[in-house]
């Protein structure tokens, strides 16, 4: 005997059956926003076939450039971490590739008279030092010579400003000595001092090291820089070194062309501040030319810097009539150089937009301080006319080779052989 069938009592899954308040319709529908299965998403196989992931192009696009751009930005940060980390070794061969692209004409011409290569490395070394060695002793004799007069002077300036105080501003000797007194101890008290002396050892030593890898490096650059590149070249993958080679030779173009008319125009800033400065009569005319000159390294901040020293000096050592005139001379001077000089000497090659310069040298602040701000421009400038180069856009295109044509076959061998 069978046994029954219960599974006739039981609703299937799936057919039950209709509810009678129910919006049975709602079920049947399709809501607009549900995407046709014809449209275009990123498939992927699997073992039961392709697989629709639900990605559109739109999508697929936007993720692509958006982990590309973190991994870039990533790669920035760690390359400027590792440069601060390093910024005592990184900030000396730094300089030493300056001073390389302004001096390497001296050695050139050292060894066009017959000098071995070594030897006129060398040479160039020790006159640079020489030189710098010089303009010291001078900035130094002049202000040790001029020191009481120029203390002086200082004095009665500042006499000055406390009657120009007292008198505008209502306020006593006895305020103005409180606050300086108030001052004083906010320096003084704290270990503050200590702190600071310590931290201007520190910097000195630092300054000193740097100073002999600086002029390590420029010895070693002047002496056999081809061999030193060739090395960095081969450091590449081989099918990205004729790229690499091209790119550092129109970097170098770029960076002796910007060192030696910086060069240029910080010299005639010098001399056209120093000479106005003489005419006027104010002290310390050498000290002033030679603050011009490092200033004009900086674009921009050091000009207005180097010229406000000068401007100083003027109103305290002759009053404010020869003040506005040394102002005038200033930014005369400046102009010249703006509008005149670095456009003719630079061109279009190597010139930086001033919105990148003034971000260069706020970026260089940050990472190195005064050493960063000197060499955040020409870093600027390199950095841009590789990444010109790289992209095909270079300012001023090397001419195209011209194709190589075979010959065509001479009689002797269109006649056949016996």
């Amino acid at each position: 005997m069978s046994k029954p069938d219960d599974s006739a009592d039981v609703p299937e899954v799936g057919r039950d059956e209709e509810s009678p308040v129910a919006d049975n319709s709602a079920a049947e529908g399709v809501s607009d926003t549900v995407v046709p299965s014809d449209d275009q998403h990123l498939l992927a196989a699997s073992s039961k076939g392709t697989v629709d992931l639900g990605v559109t192009p739109g999508m697929q696009i936007a993720s692509a450039w958006a982990w590309r751009f973190l991994v870039i930005v990533a790669a920035v940060l760690v390359i400027a971490y590792g440069m601060r980390y390093l910024s005592e070794v990184v900030v000396p061969v730094t300089v030493g590739i300056l001073l390389t692209a302004l001096l390497v004409p001296v050695t050139n011409a050292l060894q066009k008279i017959k000098l071995p290569r070594g030897p006129a490395a060398g040479i160039t070394v020790i006159g640079t030092i020489a030189v710098i060695a010089g303009l010291l002793t001078l900035v130094g004799t002049q202000i040790a010579s001029q020191f009481d007069k120029l203390s002086a002077q200082v004095g009665e300036g500042v006499q000055q400003l406390r009657d120009l105080l007292r008198i505008n501003f209502g306020l006593t000797e006895k305020d103005i000595t409180d606050s300086l007194d108030k001052l004083r101890e906010s320096v003084m008290n704290g270990g503050g001092l200590g702190q600071r002396a310590a931290e201007v050892g520190t910097t000195a030593t630092h300054a000193v090291a740097g100073l002999f890898i600086a002029l390590f490096c420029l010895f070693f650059f002047l002496y056999q820089g081809p061999q030193i590149w060739a090395w960095v070249v081969r450091l590449f993958p081989r099918h990205a070194r004729e790229k690499a080679d091209s790119s550092g030779r129109k970097a170098w173009v770029s960076l002796t062309a910007f060192v030696r008319a910086t060069i240029i125009v910080a010299a005639v800033d010098a001399i056209g501040i120093s000479l106005g400065a003489a005419i006027l009569g104010l002290p310390l005319v050498s000290a002033i030319g030679i603050l011009v000159f490092v200033g004009a390294f900086v674009p921009v901040v050091g000009a207005l810097v180097s010229g406000c020293v000068a401007v100083l000096v003027a109103l305290v050592a002759k009053g404010p009539i020869v003040a506005i005139i040394m102002l005038a001379v200033v930014i005369g001077v400046q102009q010249l150089e703006a509008h005149v000089l670095q456009p003719f000497l630079l061109g279009r090659a190597v010139s930086v937009h001033p919105l990148a310069v003034i971000l260069a040298i706020a970026a260089g602040v940050v990472v190195a301080g005064i050493v960063g701000a000197l060499l955040a421009v020409p870093t600027a400038a390199v950095l841009n006319t590789i990444v010109n180069h790289l992209a095909g856009n270079d300012v001023d295109p090397e001419p195209p080779r011209p194709i190589p044509r075979r010959r065509p076959p001479s009689a002797k061998q269109d006649q056949p052989t016996a």
